[in-house]
C-alpha cells in the first residue's frame, strides 16, 4: 500500500461571510491510495480553524496520522485493503477523526470501483437529479447572482437589523430561502425578528441552526413558533444526534455533511433514517473541488430530493478534473496534484 497526502489552499473567488467567520480560502486535502496497481482518491475540505464543533485543518491532519497508521495495520494484518464501508468504524468518532476517515473512505471506495471497472451508479442507483442550492450572505459586498439552476438559496445571517443592501437583494430572489444562523442566536426573539423581516421581502423555507450544537431543547421550543421549518446542520453528526432530534421534535429538516458524519456510508445511513422519521434532508458541503462535489452528487442523486450544496465552487485556480471510465467518472487533475503541497503523515 502506498499513500500520498496533498494539501491545496485555494482562495474563493466570492468570499462568503457567516456570523462568526468569513469563508475566503480553504485547504483541500487529497489522499491518493495505491494498492496492487489500483489507485483511488479521496478529498475533504476542513475549515481553517475549529468552530461550532467542526475541527480545523490542523486537527484533521493530526487525526490523519493515526488514521493512516491504523489503515496500514489493518491492511498488513488482513493481507488486503479493508472494504470501503469499514473505514468509519476504524476510528473513535471524534470530530477530527470523522473528517480523517471520511477522506480515507472516499479513496478506498474510488479504488474499489476502479479496480472492478464499475460505475458508482451500480452502488447507488440514481432516483433522480438532486436540485442545486446556492449560498450567499447578508453582508456580501458583491451582488447576488442566483443561477437559473438554483432551486433554493441559503442566506448566512445573524440576529439584528437587516443591512439595507441585503433588503434590496432579498426582494430580487425568486426561489425559497434558508436563513442560516450558524449558531449565532441566543434567544427566540432574535430569530423570530429576522424571520419576520425577511418574510416581508422573500419566501422563507426554513431557519437553519440558530442555537448552539447539541441544544435540542431550545430548538424544540423555537420550532413551533417559527411558522417555517427548523433545520439543523452543525448539530447533526451521528444517529444518536438524530435520535435526540426526533425525541424532542427539534427539527423538521437536516443538513447532512459527509465529512462531518464520518463519510459517505454514514451520511447515507443518516439520510435514509431521517426519511423514515419524516424529515426533509439536504446534503451540505465544505467548499470541495469538482472531484468531491461529483462524489457527493452521486450520493445525493440516490437518496436526496431537497436542493443541496452540489454546485461547483469558483476558486482562483484551474481545477478541471480528469475523466475516468469508471467509479465517479472523474479524478483530481494532475495539475492540481502537481501544484499541491505533498505532506508526510506516516
Amino acid at each position: 500500500m502506498n499513500v500520498t497526502l496533498f494539501r491545496q489552499v485555494v482562495a474563493l473567488q466570492r468570499p462568503i461571510r457567516a456570523s462568526l467567520e468569513t469563508h475566503d480560502e480553504r485547504a483541500r486535502l487529497y489522499l491518493r491510495v495505491v494498492h496492487e496497481g489500483c489507485t483511488g482518491f479521496g478529498e475533504v475540505s476542513p475549515q481553517p480553524r475549529a468552530l461550532n464543533g467542526d475541527p480545523g485543518v490542523d486537527e484533521v491532519l493530526g487525526a490523519l496520522r493515526g488514521a493512516l497508521g491504523r489503515l496500514r495495520e489493518v491492511q498488513e494484518r488482513e493481507g488486503e485493503m479493508p472494504h470501503w464501508s469499514r473505514a468509519s468504524r476504524l476510528g473513535g468518532g471524534t470530530p477530527e477523526e470523522n473528517v480523517a476517515y471520511a477522506l480515507i473512505e472516499m479513496a478506498l471506495l474510488d479504488r474499489e470501483l476502479r479496480r472492478d471497472a464499475r460505475p458508482v451508479t451500480d452502488l447507488w442507483s440514481p432516483q433522480g437529479v438532486t436540485p442545486l442550492q446556492q449560498t450567499f450572505s447578508l453582508w456580501d459586498d458583491e451582488p447576488w447572482c442566483v443561477s437559473d439552476e438554483a432551486a433554493r438559496v441559503r442566506v448566512k445571517c445573524a440576529p439584528g437589523a437587516l443591512p439595507p443592501v441585503a433588503r434590496a437583494r432579498l426582494r430580487e430572489v425568486r426561489v425559497p430561502l434558508i436563513l442560516d444562523f450558524n449558531c449565532s442566536a441566543t434567544n427566540d426573539d432574535e430569530v423570530l425578528e429576522v424571520v419576520r423581516e425577511v418574510s416581508e421581502l422573500a419566501s422563507v423555507d426554513a431557519v437553519e441552526q440558530p442555537f448552539a450544537v447539541g441544544n435540542v431543547v431550545d430548538h424544540a421550543r423555537l420550532a413551533p413558533r417559527l411558522g417555517v421549518d427548523l433545520s439543523l446542520d452543525e448539530g447533526v453528526r451521528s444517529l444518536r444526534d438524530l435520535a435526540q432530534i426526533d425525541r424532542y421534535h427539534a427539527a423538521a429538516m437536516l443538513c447532512v455533511k459527509p465529512a462531518r458524519v464520518g463519510g459517505l456510508a454514514n451520511a447515507r445511513t443518516l439520510i435514509l433514517r431521517a426519511h423514515e422519521l419524516g424529515l426533509r434532508v439536504y446534503l451540505g458541503g465544505f467548499f470541495e473541488s469538482p472531484y468531491a462535489r461529483q462524489v457527493h452528487r452521486a450520493l445525493a442523486n440516490s437518496c436526496v430530493r431537497e436542493p443541496s450544496d452540489l454546485a461547483e465552487v469558483r476558486v482562483n485556480v484551474v481545477e478541471d478534473p480528469a475523466r475516468t471510465s469508471s467509479s465517479f467518472g472523474v479524478e483530481p487533475s494532475v495539475l492540481v496534484l502537481e501544484e499541491a503541497e505533498s505532506l508526510t503523515v506516516l
